[in-house]
């Protein structure tokens, strides 16, 4: 049992040695960063201080930031769920053949990265995009979606929908689907099996895949960047605009790490109440 133990850990060393090395540490030397001073023309003074923080916590426009990025994390991650689902439950049940087809379908768009894709969901919001034209046909409205949060929404979904179905797919793959047709000789609905039976089963991918989802929109760069507009900021642009063309690295610090910090903790906080559910 020793020796097992000795091989498993031996086994180990080497990636927990390069996550170490190659995550920890600059995460370390990051928040480091973020409690020193910024001084213009200085790059940073070292200290030990906490008025970064302060700062953020205490401007209203930071604070906005971290709201709007949170919001729109749970809008797409409840859309993605939504609109992942069914497709995921399609992929998992189709004949062998098919499947592999559908798979190949969902996996396509992580070819593309995400500012090509931002890039042509731009053309396609412009004023004489496709979608703006199809709606002044129909005289929904006469302004363009570009530069919206609306835009934005769609783009980052359509980023995380790939994820969010893979995820679902490989769990409900395991559900046997005599389940539901127990559930139906019982006298369920179909409607009625999916809530009572294949949701509560598919429960832990459901809240897998809703927290790979949140922490994506997260820490979204490119989309809100490319069709948010200078008027729409989340806290993934804000932190690459500290350090990258304010040179402020102390508060791009303290913005990385709050990041961090509410990423880590709504996640945990969603994971601990469903998890409590599922228990019950």
């Amino acid at each position: 049992m020793l020796t097992k133990r000795i091989t498993a850990l031996g086994l180990l060393m080497p990636s927990t040695a390069v996550v170490i090395i190659f995550l920890g540490l600059p995460l370390i030397l990051l928040f480091r960063y973020s409690l020193n001073r910024f001084v213009p023309g200085q790059f940073m003074v070292d200290a030990l201080t906490g008025e970064n923080y302060v700062k953020f916590f205490s401007d209203p426009y930071y604070f906005a930031v971290l709201k709007t990025t949170v919001l729109m994390a749970v809008g797409v991650t409840i859309a993605s769920l939504i609109g992942g689902f069914p497709v995921a439950i399609a992929v998992a049940r189709a004949p062998r053949r098919i499947k592999s087809l559908l798979i190949i379908l969902t996996v396509i768009p992580l070819f593309v990265g995400n500012a090509v894709r931002a890039a042509g969901w731009m053309v396609a919001f412009g004023q004489k995009g496709v979608i703006n034209a199809a709606l002044e046909t129909i005289g929904v409205s006469e302004q363009t979606l570009m530069y919206t949060p609306t835009a934005v929404f769609i783009g980052i979904v359509s980023v995380n929908l790939p994820f969010v179905i893979l995820t679902l797919q490989s769990v409900l793959e395991g559900i046997d689907p005599s389940t539901q047709e127990a559930a139906a000789n019982l006298g369920a609905s179909p409607f009625e099996a999916f809530r009572l039976v294949t949701l509560p089963l598919a429960l832990p991918g459901v809240v897998a895949a809703g927290t790979l989802c949140f922490i994506l929109t997260m820490n979204a760069y490119a989309t809100p960047l490319l069709l948010g507009g200078p008027r729409f900021q989340m806290m993934a642009p804000v932190l690459a605009n500290e350090v990258l063309n304010q040179n402020n690295w102390p508060f791009g610090g303290t913005i990385a790490f709050v990041l961090i910090g509410f990423t880590l903790l709504l996640t945990a906080v969603t994971n601990l109440a469903v998890a409590r559910r599922y228990a019950r």
